[in-house]
């Protein structure tokens, strides 16, 4: 295909184009192995063809050194550099480009003349023939003086594109024609990726995904973010990057799908380096508002959302604005001691829009604990959103006067110090202090802390020591400086009641349940109080919650039986031969039968024969179950012995089973398994 005799104006373009191509598919099966040049002279030297190849002098007009400058250069820097402030990658309804031009350097002098061929030479025979070894192609002339690698993907780069020449064979690369006039596709079959996004979908990762253009991948996370798939789409803009690291979009692009997945911090950074790669990137500014909005952020989301040039969306407008006010009364009530009112605000900026921010959280911790409801205030803690690492632009905010991060630590030390864990709420003070040491708040709380730690590490050792009366004082210390710990009230009732002074104990204990109404130790301390007190009636209502929270604890069990029997005599009752655990009670007589069925709690009654088979197994059965339920009353009952107790409860057949609870019938169960009678046993005693 040698056009050395004949000058390339007179050949027309159409007419070379459908030669080139119809040569090129024809020695598509012969296409020869090369390695990339290391030319960085403007126009590099090409090694001859081969032992028998004439070398064919190139035809050239006057601007030829401008005529190539739509080729892609085959050096990966030199191809990032001319994505770097592309942004027309940005995901959105609109093609978007970065008000940063991209800068092109032609020579000076110069200009783009009608379209020129370069042929990498030889004749026709020469393109026919077998490749010889070690030959290298010639190659695209570039005004940076390289030669396009083999597999590497056009960018477009202007409104006419500059279209490669297919490349096979010995034919040399580099056939350039304006307009289109044939496909690129001097992709392998390995490495190409198609407008598809399942094409690229299947290939990332690969090994053979280094020669991939970044805008087909970043086209390809683009079709995946539409489906909702976004972890896909976060490895494809991923794979975008690794391709063209300078590029503001892709980062832009990753920091939505991150959005998708509700990884708002990640998010923050991806979006943060894309403003930093391109500074008057509008569409990054604009995101990292909403986030910043998110996380309730209101001066960091200001300021990116009225970005110079650019109105802000009135929406992400409108939520600002609303986010805004409900912080503003939250932290006024706040300062006031406004409990209810500063939590009902933070949960309204909540779901005003800032639903992803920590420290919002945090305040609805700090006044469930404020308003004594410890356990929602745990509750709060297990929800907050993790954000660690904290981004710079997060760390460096601010929230009620004191920087972000430290305000989570003040908030958890508070309740740390409520819960009893004293040596955790003094690590996660001094975190907080070395975050924003100079704010006032932290500087109190951790003061306070240290000192209501040593006063509680002190009474602990007096107790021990039996020196009841200085323990009293060191709690007292404590509670001084933290008046809502529910833990040292009940340490100092503990010393009380040691003393004897139950009434003191009894108060005590009432502030700790104030603060934390279902602490097990303050009910147990003031029931064996009120116990010493023979306030029977009250003792028995600790014991019974305690039942219900503490089901395997015998000595909540005994503590039960036995205030329960002590008021049963209170009030004038006859009480049988009544023991706890170990062993079942034989009843005698119909009074007997009354009382003991009639008794808080459970009473199981087994009415037996001494003749029946089924009886006799099952009676030793019903001496394990004792021993395993000792709050329970278990009875016996022989019909024979105790005609009148079988007549009033209507019993025929043996053995029967009747289950009361708090003096009511609640189960009958006629000759039953072992099994069914435990599982109804252990039903009616928990």
């Amino acid at each position: 295909m040698s056009h050395s005799g004949k000058p390339i104006g007179d050949l027309g373009l159409d007419s070379l184009s459908d030669q080139l191509r119809d040569s090129l598919c024809s020695l598509e099966a012969n296409k020869p192995d090369f390695r990339e040049l290391d030319l960085g002279s403007p126009v590099s030297p090409l090694r001859t063809r081969g032992l028998n190849t004439t070398a064919t002098t190139t035809t050239t007009t006057t601007s030829s050194s401008s005529s190539s400058s739509g080729s892609v250069s085959g050096s990966r820097n030199v191809h990032n550099q001319g994505l770097k402030s592309n942004h027309s990658g940005e995901f959105s309804n609109s093609c978007e480009t970065s008000p940063t031009r991209s800068v092109r350097n032609p020579k000076q002098g110069t200009s783009r003349s009608d379209p020129v061929i370069y042929s990498g030479g030889g004749s026709q025979s020469s393109v026919n023939s077998p490749a010889p070894v070690n030959v290298l192609p010639t190659g695209n002339i570039c005004p940076s003086g390289r030669i396009l690698k083999t597999g590497m993907a056009m960018s477009n780069r202007s409104s006419k594109t500059d279209v490669l020449g297919s490349g096979t064979g010995n034919y040399g690369h580099g056939s350039i024609m304006r307009g289109g006039g044939t496909k690129c596709s001097n992709l392998d079959a390995g490495h190409s990726v198609g407008t598809s996004a399942s094409t690229v979908r299947g290939n990332v990762g690969g090994p053979r995904m280094g020669s991939v253009d970044p805008e087909e991948v970043k086209r390809a996370g683009n079709e995946m973010y539409k489906k909702g798939h976004f972890e896909d789409a976060l490895v494809l803009y991923g794979r975008a990057i690794a391709l063209a690291p300078g590029n503001a979009a892709y980062r832009s692009n990753r920091a939505a799908a991150l959005m998708g997945l509700g990884r708002v911090a990640e998010a923050v950074r991806e979006c943060e380096e894309a403003v930093r790669l391109d500074p008057n990137y509008w569409r990054a500014h604009q995101r990292l508002g909403s986030l910043f909005i998110r996380l309730g952020q209101v001066e960091n989301a200001r300021r990116h959302l009225y970005f110079p040039g650019y109105h802000p969306d009135p929406s992400e407008l409108q939520k600002l604005q609303l986010v805004e006010k409900h912080l503003n009364k939250c932290s006024d009530a706040r300062k006031v001691n406004d409990w209810k009112n500063a939590l009902r605000e933070g949960e309204a900026a909540i779901a005003a829009g800032a639903d992803y921010s920590p420290q919002l959280f945090m305040c609805r911790a700090e006044a469930h604990l404020k308003l004594h409801q410890l356990e929602d205030a745990e509750a709060c803690l297990s929800n907050i959103p993790k954000l660690e690492p904290y981004s710079n632009s997060c760390s460096q905010s601010r929230f009620f006067g004191m920087l972000s991060e430290a305000y989570t630590f003040l908030v958890q030390a508070q309740i740390e110090m409520a819960m009893g864990r004293f040596e955790n709420a003094l690590t996660v003070a001094e975190k907080a202090g070395q975050i924003d040491p100079r704010n006032v708040e932290i500087a109190v709380l951790l003061h306070n802390v240290r000192l209501v730690a040593r006063a509680r590490a002190r009474g602990n050792e007096l107790f021990k020591s039996e020196r009841y009366t200085e323990a009293c004082s060191a709690y007292g210390e404590g509670l001084r400086l933290d008046p809502s710990n529910s833990v040292l009230y009940c340490n100092r009732a503990a010393c009380w009641f040691k003393l004897g002074l139950w009434e003191r104990s009894i108060d005590d204990c009432n502030q700790a349940l104030r603060i934390q109404p279902n602490y097990a130790k303050a009910l147990l301390r003031r029931a064996a109080s009120n116990s010493k007190l023979e306030r029977w009636a009250a003792a028995v209502r600790d014991y019974e919650v305690l039942r219900r929270e503490l089901p395997n604890d015998n000595e909540v069990a005994e503590s039960l039986f036995h205030a329960q029997v002590a008021l049963k005599k209170s009030r004038g009752e006859e009480v049988y031969n009544m023991k706890f655990g170990g062993e079942v009670e034989e009843v005698l007589g119909f009074e007997q039968f009354r009382a003991a069925i009639s008794l808080p709690g459970v009473s199981v009654v087994h009415f037996k024969s001494s003749s029946n088979l089924h009886c006799k197994q099952i009676s030793p059965f019903v001496d394990t179950l004792c021993g395993r339920y000792p709050s329970i009353n278990f009875l016996k009952v022989d019909i024979e012995n105790n005609p009148a107790v079988a007549n009033a409860e209507n019993v025929r057949i043996v053995p029967t089973f009747k289950i009361y609870k708090n003096g009511s019938r609640v189960k009958e169960i006629v000759c039953p398994s072992h099994d069914m009678l435990e599982h109804s046993v252990r039903h009616y005693s928990f």
